[in-house]
């Protein structure tokens, strides 16, 4: 799985199925229940570290087997494997404003959905009016924004077992020059503050109220501390990397380092953004 996630980590899968359409979907998770087969859904790996036994069952990846992106004015119909960033893209080529602040976020727009993903003020859940689903029997589920119970890193898909399979949105009209500018800024910001450079899976732990992870981290005295090949970005410390050969179990003892750390000098006890899946 180390092939599938950002943090260039995992064991390996017992097996992979890439659908191409919703029905195929669907037939995956009816033969899962049938043959009494567990199964994880898997998108762009941007937001996740495999343990490394690997995952045991069937692993359903839905990335640009799944993309197709289509526009109707300002209305936006996404299936879950098109990447946030190709969305605000063509957001962008219609003159739709809405989507600027998560334009540099380089997952899928399922697992966007699934932990309403967002950045510098703006979450997923601010265009979204209606997320179409598959839900654990095989069957289809629409649920229009407030039935989706978005909150901070959180939706309705956390819940229930369901598989986003695609979404809409809608979007205000802009000008093209003044998206593409914001675009560019954030991206910029993006791109100068976060170790894009190596692997990881985004912003480790989430983000305290009244704070950030990233500075009570800092002020702990754990910019760059490394357990093996895991350390603490010394580049954005809200974010630990893999600088080559770490395990899962390299990060994980980091990030219990972190926490423990963190509580003992603040007593704040950060949470983990980051989902561990896999055989432990």
């Amino acid at each position: 799985m180390k092939k599938h996630t950002y943090f260039k980590i995992g064991g390996p899968a017992d097996i992979v199925a890439y659908p191409n359409n919703i029905v195929q979907v669907q037939e995956l998770i009816k033969f899962c229940n049938e043959n009494n087969i567990e199964f994880f859904v898997l998108g762009n790996g941007t937001n996740l570290l495999v343990r490394d036994k690997g995952i045991r069952g069937l692993v359903i990846k839905i990335d640009d087997n799944l993309n197709d992106i289509k526009v109707d004015e300002n209305r936006i119909i996404a299936q879950a494997g098109a990447k946030v960033s190709r969305v605000a893209k063509e957001a962008l080529k219609h003159s739709l404003t809405g989507l600027e602040g998560a334009s540099g976020i380089p997952g899928s727009i399922g697992g966007g959905v699934t932990m309403n993903a967002g950045a510098y003020g703006t979450e997923l859940k601010d265009v979204i009016t209606n997320v179409k689903c598959v839900d654990e029997y095989g069957d289809i589920k629409d649920y229009n924004k407030d039935e989706m119970h978005f909150g901070y890193r959180h939706s309705r898909i956390h819940e229930k077992k369901l598989i986003v399979v695609e979404v809409e949105m809608v979007f205000k009209e802009g000008e093209y020059d003044k998206i593409k500018a914001a675009m560019d800024d954030y991206t910029q910001r993006r791109n100068s503050k976060q170790p894009i450079e190596l692997p990881s899976a985004g912003s480790t732990f989430k983000r305290p109220e009244g704070d950030y992870a990233g500075r009570l981290i800092d002020v702990s005295g754990l910019r760059g501390i490394r357990y093996k090949d895991a350390q603490v970005s010394e580049k954005h410390c809200g974010f630990v990397v893999n600088r080559g050969n770490a395990t899962c179990e390299d990060i994980l003892n980091l990030i219990k380092v972190v926490q423990k750390t963190v509580k003992d000098k603040h007593g704040i006890l950060l949470e983990r953004e980051v989902l561990i899946v896999g055989e432990e």
